[in-house]
């Protein structure tokens, strides 16, 4: 793999990336890393980022993964029997995905004195407001925030320092907690890192923000059955020529293509089939209703079995 094909790999289904000009120079000692919470179930929205470090994994650059079990527990998505148990879930759910990467658990370095000294260091420099702006879409009930959540982003900020990375994989909806660590990570001596935003897979259930494990019938797990993946999919948000906030696009767009390079539809006529290597040309064509939302779903419905049937037989 040459150079530029390393760089379009790196950049590609891309939202947003911070500090683009650093990509080269980190080449030959690159290190990522993407941080999940320990919650519910790993599902499509998480295979976004988790193909974005196999992306990364192909270009030469070596993976690590947070499980942040403290994090979790700050922002009130269980107590610490349930994150534990959770963790061990995750840890053996990220093994079966492929990634040749370094599992590393929130708990084992978050609690030493350097970095709770970093921590305290943030806390002088960032204001409650802004924090609190910057859990907004990560959250829950951001409305009557804890002063937990407000911890919660710097740990993240200083997270990217101790754990010696110069690429950082998120969504999009991360942007606000790491740009945190851009304007005042010095205080630190946070180094220079590439952060790298994907885009968010919306809520199968329509406008209601993203696929979230915390909103029944809104995601599509790696342990769902084939039966339940097409009964999801059939019953998802899809409007005919709607390509906005459309979830099946989404998944087509971030993970069917990246993963199979095209997808084939079936029409109810053998003529209405479609092959399509090329994500805007499904696009245009789906808008101007020349390929049906009935169509469009029982093809991801099989891609989608393709890609979890495989990790659905490890995680048993």
């Amino acid at each position: 793999m040459d150079l530029n094909e390393r760089l379009e790999l790196i950049k590609r289904n891309t939202a947003e990336i911070i500090g683009e000009d650093k990509i080269k120079s980190f080449l030959g000692k690159g290190v990522v890393y993407c941080g999940y919470e320990v919650s519910g179930e790993i599902h499509l929205g998480h295979l976004v980022t988790i193909l974005k470090l196999l992306d990364l994994q192909k270009a030469g650059i070596k993976v690590k993964i947070l499980l942040a079990d403290w994090h979790t527990w700050l922002n009130q998505k269980g107590n610490w029997k349930f994150v534990n148990e959770q963790t061990k879930q995750w840890e053996r759910g990220f093994k079966s995905v492929g990634l040749k990467a370094e599992i590393v658990k929130g708990t084992s370095y978050q609690m030493k004195q350097d970095y709770f000294e970093d921590i305290l260091k943030l806390a002088l420099k960032i204001t409650v407001n802004r924090g609190v702006r910057a859990m907004q879409q990560v959250a829950r009930d951001i409305e009557n925030a804890k002063i937990s959540q407000i911890i919660y982003p710097l740990m993240q900020v200083a997270d990217v320092k101790h754990l010696k990375t110069n690429f950082v994989v998120a969504g999009l909806d991360q942007r606000k907690i790491y740009m945190l660590g851009v304007d005042e990570g010095k205080e630190i001596g946070l180094q220079d890192a590439v952060y790298l935003y994907t885009p968010i897979i919306p809520s199968l259930r329509g406008a209601e923000g993203k696929m979230s494990s915390s909103v029944k019938d809104s995601f599509i797990s790696i342990r769902d059955s084939k039966e339940s993946i097409k009964e999801k999919v059939n019953r998802s948000y899809c409007p005919l020529h709607d390509i906005s906030n459309n979830p099946i696009l989404a998944i087509i767009k971030l993970i069917i293509l990246p993963m199979f390079g095209e997808i084939y539809v079936k029409g109810v006529k053998k003529e209405e089939d479609k092959t399509f290597k090329n994500y805007e040309e499904l696009e245009n064509t789906f808008e101007n209703g020349y390929v049906w939302p009935s169509d469009l779903k029982n093809a991801v419905a099989k891609y989608l079995n393709e890609i979890i049937e495989p990790i659905r037989k490890k995680w048993k």
